[in-house]
């Protein structure tokens, strides 16, 4: 069992032998809930790539403890990197899809207001979502040990989403009509992969053409029709052991 991870603001100018303090809500759980003591191994990380690997020195009252690092493990950059444009499902469906994502190893995710998305994320409402999604992302990053977590952009439109995907390496949009599969794809060695995934409803036929323009091609994952919240993970999978990133 590897080492648990929990989140620091900054590990800038922390070095071999430093102390490092954790505190607030992560030192809260780290010492009240998984009642980590003396002597057991921990990782910090800042969640953009960098960590710091320890020892526990000793806690102090219900939510601090002092961390002595010993190591600095460092994620590189994704590449290629994979976005996976998710639309809104109903639900608490999209905290899963986000979850089994960053489990899988999305490196970012972006809500999407189609057309045909019967949950729509407006006002205060879409506020407290947007931020669900982002401290789902950081506590399966976490829990998934992983040093890089998956940035959740802001609530895209079909015409943001389009430019997106004008910016990719590869574009796709993953649907059951497509005549061509996912798996066969020609895939880029380096840069940025993006997916969109439809709601319930489907992607519209507007939509595909405005995604068609961008240069993004739909392509079938395989003979059943996945649900929105796991076809982005369907995908994802496949595309990191395509690429070589899960080697």
């Amino acid at each position: 069992m590897t080492a648990p991870v929990f989140v620091v603001e900054s590990l800038e100018g922390a070095g071999p032998g430093a102390v490092l303090t954790l505190d607030g809500p992560e030192g809260r759980h780290a010492v009240s809930v998984r009642r980590l003591g003396a002597g057991e191994e921990i990782v910090l990380t800042d969640g953009q790539g960098r960590a710091a690997a320890g020892t526990v020195l000793r806690t102090e009252g219900k939510d601090t403890l002092l961390v002595e690092a010993f190591e600095f493990p460092v994620e590189p950059e994704p590449s290629p990197r994979i976005t996976v444009v998710q639309a809104l499902p109903k639900g608490d469906r999209g905290e899963l899809a986000v979850e089994i994502m960053t489990e899988t190893g999305v490196d970012g995710i972006v809500p999407w207001a189609a057309s045909r998305c019967i949950t729509q994320w407006k006002g205060e409402r879409g506020v407290k979502s947007l931020n669900k999604w982002r401290a789902t992302a950081r506590e399966a990053g976490k829990q998934s040990r992983r040093l890089r977590f998956p940035s959740v952009g802001e609530l895209a439109s079909t015409k943001q989403v389009a430019s997106l995907l004008a910016e990719a390496d590869f574009a796709a949009v993953l649907h059951e009509e497509g005549s061509e599969p996912l798996a066969s794809a020609p895939l880029p060695s380096a840069g940025s992969i993006v997916l969109v995934v439809g709601p319930e409803g489907g992607v519209s036929p507007q939509e595909l053409e405005a995604f068609a323009a961008a240069g993004a091609k739909p392509y079938r994952l395989g003979p059943s029709v996945l649900r929105t919240s796991t076809a982005g993970t369907a995908a994802a999978a496949l595309l990191l052991g395509r690429t070589g990133r899960w080697g």
